[in-house]
């Protein structure tokens, strides 16, 4: 396959992912009647019988093993698990608690946190428009503390958690359906206790449940797997700087379902936070062309 056909094809793959996260909340608003614990449960333990599947087709075992007999490399997997079911948990929580805007911002703000844990902790050096959109994303978030008296704590958290597991993942040498997997595996036995001892819906019991709501539980690996698949083929038939431009698909939608489909209220002083987040991400995304133009225009001089 040429190497456009290859780019227009990891597009569409990159697109479905970011569209396909984007619409997830009105899958969870199917079942917004069940405590997102338990629905939380229900995406850990389906995924984990599907992610099983793909990594026996794939034959992805040896891997799998391979990773578990290293204690470091698990050590650093059992964190990047509570910060994943964590990030989960309260984006399920907020989405059928009618906060979905609020988890919008956090994922318009989670491109911005990564470039600043980037400059902290990978020692990356941010460039002037990257200053800009981080300041900007900043008084953002202060003007809500003004006007409202109170942090946007429920968009915080999801893009801090997200980020920081980004973080970490990027420097642990795992592939991401093997991590993601092993992830799952380890909130397991915490998942099924919870579904042992606490769950308490009308919908414990899946024997008694009627089939239509037993598919929609199940439905949360579909949920979770296929857009992570959808973006692993995506990251690699696409630079990373391209895979960014399409990572506002997702809280785009959300914002959209939030107001219009869901009624979410939108006052005034609000949408000041996410106008200035939106102009920081229009410069980070600006900057991001730059770069990329200029070493498409580098490696070309080299080639000559």
């Amino acid at each position: 396959m040429s190497l456009t056909k290859q780019q227009k094809l990891g597009g569409i793959f990159a697109a479905s992912a970011y569209s396909l996260w984007g619409i997830a909340p009105i899958y969870f608003k199917q079942i917004d009647t069940i405590a997102a614990a338990e629905i939380l449960v229900h995406r850990i333990v389906w995924s984990f019988l599907l992610l099983l599947i793909i990594v026996l087709a794939l034959k992805q075992s040896r891997r799998v093993i391979q990773v578990l007999r290293q204690p470091k490399q698990l050590s650093i997997l059992v964190l990047c698990s509570v910060l994943l079911g964590a990030n989960w948990g309260l984006f399920i929580w907020a989405v059928n608690s009618k906060h979905m805007l609020d988890a919008s911002l956090g994922y318009y703000i989670n491109p911005l946190l990564n470039v600043l844990l980037g400059m902290v902790f990978l020692a990356e050096k941010l460039r002037k428009l990257q200053w800009l959109a981080v300041a900007l994303a900043a008084l953002g978030v202060v003007i809500q503390l003004i006007t409202f008296g109170s942090l946007p704590w429920i968009a915080l958290c999801l893009a801090g958690s997200f980020a920081v597991y980004g973080l970490i993942r990027k420097k642990l040498a795992v592939d991401a359906i093997t991590g993601l997997f092993i992830e799952s595996l380890l909130l397991l036995p915490l998942a099924l206790f919870y579904w042992w001892q606490f769950a308490d819906s009308y919908a414990v019991n899946m024997f008694n449940n009627p089939w239509q709501l037993n598919g929609w539980l199940m439905a949360a690996s579909i949920v979770t797997t296929v857009p992570l698949l959808c973006f692993i083929a995506g990251a690699q038939r696409l630079q990373l700087s391209t895979m960014g431009f399409f990572q506002y698909i997702g809280p785009s939608l959300m914002f959209i379902f939030g107001v219009w489909l869901y009624q979410e209220p939108l006052v005034i002083e609000r949408l000041y936070t996410f106008g200035l987040i939106w102009f920081a991400l229009l410069l980070y995304s600006v900057d991001a062309w730059q770069q990329s133009r200029q070493r498409k225009q580098l490696r070309k001089q080299q080639s000559q």
